[in-house]
Order: C-alpha cells, then sequence, then structure tokens
C-alpha cells in the first residue's frame, strides 16, 4: 500500500473496474464496507486520495476515470472531492455540483467507464 493512503490503489481499482463492467456506480460507503471500514467522513477523504492515484493512473493508461463512478447514496452524484480535485476544470465544467447539468455530466462518464469495461470484461 502506498504510504499514508486508506487502502490499496490496485484493490480499490479492482473494486471499481468490477462495478464498471456491472453498468452500476458505487457508493462512498459500499466501497469502505468492501475494504472493512465503515463510514465516517475522514475514511471518505481519506478515500478520495486513492480515486485520484486511480484516476491518474488510468490517464496515464488511456482508459476512463473511474472516480466518477463513486457516488453518494443521496443523489448518486460524486462528492465535492471528484468535482473539486479535477471534475470541473477538467471536463469544461463550471456548474452546481448538484444540478441536472451535473448530472448529465456525471452520467455521460460513467457510461464511458462502463461501456470500456464490459467490452473487457466478457
Amino acid at each position: 500500500m502506498s504510504a499514508g493512503l486508506l487502502a490499496d490503489p490496485k484493490r480499490v481499482r479492482a473494486i471499481l473496474i468490477s462495478a464498471a463492467a456491472a453498468g452500476t456506480p458505487i457508493t462512498y460507503s459500499e466501497v469502505l464496507n468492501v475494504l472493512g471500514h465503515e463510514f465516517t467522513r475522514p475514511k471518505m477523504r481519506a478515500l478520495c486520495k486513492v480515486l485520484a492515484v486511480i484516476d491518474d493512473e488510468a490517464t496515464r493508461q488511456g482508459e476512463p476515470e473511474l472516480a466518477v463512478l463513486v457516488v453518494r447514496q443521496s443523489d448518486g452524484l460524486p462528492g465535492q472531492g471528484w468535482w473539486v480535485g479535477g471534475g470541473t476544470v477538467e471536463h469544461g465544467y463550471d456548474g452546481l455540483w448538484t444540478d441536472p447539468k451535473a448530472a448529465k455530466l456525471v452520467r455521460k462518464l460513467q457510461k464511458q467507464a462502463f461501456d470500456y469495461w464490459a467490452a473487457r470484461a466478457g
């Protein structure tokens, strides 16, 4: 495991690839539970650091991002960390993080991951 990270990025990446291949987002709580942790805000923030490492690697490999698959249970959208960490700048989005335009962007990016990993799962 990388120093200071909540979990091994390879393990978290495998969880996200499984969700992508199944065509479904996954909540922060679900990821933390699979890793053996209860949901807490500090654990969620620590998970976000791992997600950033995973997406940096995906970019280097020419793969679609995976962090966009990790969403809040309340509204099915990524949390503030995703939007601040690159979601807005990288995708040219400057609207609210919870409005229909945000949901449309998230669905588009999730579909890219779903399609990419479903094609590799079979």
